[in-house]
């Protein structure tokens, strides 16, 4: 029956490492002993040319070579002899210029000639090697002999057994291969407890499912339509999906109002992902509260923020390394309902207000008909209309965007409601080239909300009152300043109230405080400007607003004829 692979990751890991364990042990082994051989044969090489070396340095040898013969009791066979039995070498022989040996362990060879070429080290060279002679293979050693004159007077042989050298490597093997068995013995326990640790961490899956598992993630976190940050312990980012470039205004290419690209934009976004992988978030995104939400700097649940004119709802869950995942929710809908509903209510409160009003002048028409006072009445209702068209064609004269006068009509309704005066300053005067009236609306709109609330809600004044200027600074720069007649912003709060969140106001049950001055700023940045907040001459405040190409390039517009400001107080419209 044929064994299959093993599907488990820890099960393959453990076979690969087991493997890998035997693999490098054999290979260690091996690599170990195939030069101990050599290195054996090669000490004992040099062993016997050390011991021909002493031998042939020997004054006496020389001496009693060429002063007697060789004979097996002769001079020369008694030192080679006694050397030989001190060093344990197979044999030493010395022998003449001829080859004649006058020294050899056995004494019946003394006084033939060598077996093996004696030329070699007869002419002067020292000479290591392997080889066969009269006593067996053995290491031998050769060196010249020389005289007093330094003349060549014959040579010294030095042999070795090597079937000792032999079995001092079958010897030394054993030991070898033990160590050898104990460190494969610990790598197959390493290789074990490794792969047991494996299979913990995978819970028993095999790679298809880790595959499977990590496409699945990939689609799901690039998939959803909810912003994921991931952070190391660090502060770096590990990962950031689609949904969360486009919020942050990391993705390069990407439809900002529908979150949706082309090809390329996908392109873009997959690039910019890779590109802030492995960077710190303060180095991603500049300085704001959403890098401080986003780092833990600032806790709670579901906090908002503001990012490149985006509403979001961040929620920040740690992690068991130190890190933190972070949540991101657009909520920039949600809040511009919010915002029309409130102007909902207000218009609802201002038809509800001028719905008593014209009750009230029916009533006073019905009394003068009734009374016979014809030409009175005629004259009231001729009074009634053409101070309220008076008063709209004054705004619409002075702000000729449809949508931006549109706006100031209504609130103009709101403030009549709220008894305080909407006034267009006299020097207003918006051309009808207005870039993108939309974010011009919602900066107005927020500006003109704050305004009456404080007045409205400062009634040491005897006739509050909301003041608005729109001009342009030059040909392409909007000029908007909304001052008011309510407490003011203390200095130390005029940073402080631009941030999300920070509000003075009671929050509303249907959506936020703090973000309407936030958004404000952050048009303003886009735009290239700046929002800031003065207090104004005689109390209240004067925000001011310069955005930077909101207009169109054009003709300068002619100055109104009238320059006096147009408000109005109660539902009653007066120049």
């Amino acid at each position: 029956m044929r064994i299959g692979w093993p599907r488990r990751v820890s099960a393959q890991v453990l076979l690969m490492q087991l493997a890998s364990v035997v693999g490098v042990t054999a290979l260690a082994t091996g690599l170990f002993l195939a030069p101990l051989s050599h290195q054996l044969d090669e000490q004992a090489m040099r062993r016997a040319l050390a011991i021909a070396q002493t031998v042939a340095l020997n004054p006496q040898v020389e001496a009693d070579l060429v002063s007697s013969r060789p004979t097996p009791d002769g001079p020369v066979q008694a030192e080679a002899e006694r050397v030989r039995l001190e060093t344990h070498a197979l044999y030493i022989v010395v022998m003449d210029t001829h080859g004649i040996r006058w020294s050899h362990t056995d004494p019946k060879e003394i006084g033939k000639t060598v077996s093996t070429d004696p030329s070699v080290a007869l002419r002067g060279e020292e000479i290591m090697q392997i080889d066969s002679g009269t006593l067996g293979r053995s290491t031998r050693g050769k060196v010249p002999l020389y005289d007093a004159s330094h003349r060549i007077v014959g040579a010294v042989s030095v042999g070795i057994a090597y079937d000792g050298i032999l079995d001092r490597a079958l010897r030394l093997a054993p030991s070898l291969l033990m160590y050898a068995g104990a460190a494969l013995a610990v790598g197959v326990l390493a290789a074990v407890w490794g792969s047991r640790r494996l299979q913990r961490a995978t819970h028993g899956l095999a790679f298809a499912d880790i595959s499977a598992l990590l496409d699945e993630r990939e689609a799901m976190l690039h998939g959803i339509r909810e912003g994921v940050v991931a952070l190391d312990r660090d502060g770096r980012v590990q990962l950031v999906n689609d949904e969360a470039q486009r919020l942050l205004g990391l993705a390069e290419g990407t439809d900002a109002d529908s979150g949706t690209g082309t090809g390329t934009a996908a392109g873009g976004e997959k690039a910019a992902a890779e590109d802030v992988t492995g960077r710190l978030l303060d180095d991603v995104l500049p300085p704001s509260r959403t890098t401080d939400v986003l780092a833990g700097r600032v806790e709670g649940a579901d906090l908002l923020t503001v990012s490149g004119g985006r509403v979001l709802v961040a929620n920040r869950m740690p992690t068991g390394d130190g890190g933190a995942v972070v949540t991101l929710r657009d909520r920039t809908e949600l809040e511009l309902l919010g915002r029309e509903l409130d102007s909902t209510h207000g218009l609802l409160d201002a038809l509800r207000a001028q719905d008593h009003e014209h009750a009230n002048r029916l009533h006073t028409l019905l009394g003068m008909l009734e009374l016979g006072l014809h030409d009175e009445a005629a004259g009231y209702v001729a009074e009634v209309a053409d101070t309220h068209r008076a008063s709209a064609e004054e705004i619409a004269d002075r702000v000729r965007d449809p949508l931006v006068s549109a706006l100031l009509v209504g609130k103009t309704a709101i403030a009549a409601e709220r008894g305080t005066a909407l006034r267009i300053a006299p020097g207003t005067l918006l051309p009808d080239r207005v870039v993108d009236p939309r974010d011009v609306v919602t900066v107005l709109g927020n500006l003109i909300d704050n305004a009456l609330d404080a007045a409205g809600g400062h009634r040491t004044v005897p006739a509050p009152f909301v003041e608005v200027e729109l001009r342009a600074e030059d040909d392409t720069t909007l000029l908007l300043r909304v001052s008011d007649t309510g407490p003011g912003v203390p200095p130390d709060a005029r940073e402080l109230i631009f941030t999300e969140g920070w509000s003075t106001k009671e929050r509303p049950p249907h959506r936020g405080r703090g973000l309407g001055l936030a958004l404000v700023r952050r048009l303003a940045e886009r735009y290239g400007g700046l929002a800031r907040v003065t207090a104004r001459a005689g109390g209240g405040a004067v925000f001011t607003v310069v955005l930077p190409e909101a207009l169109a390039p054009g003709a300068a517009c002619a100055e109104p004829v009238a320059p006096e400001p147009v408000f109005a107080v109660a539902g009653e419209a007066a120049r």
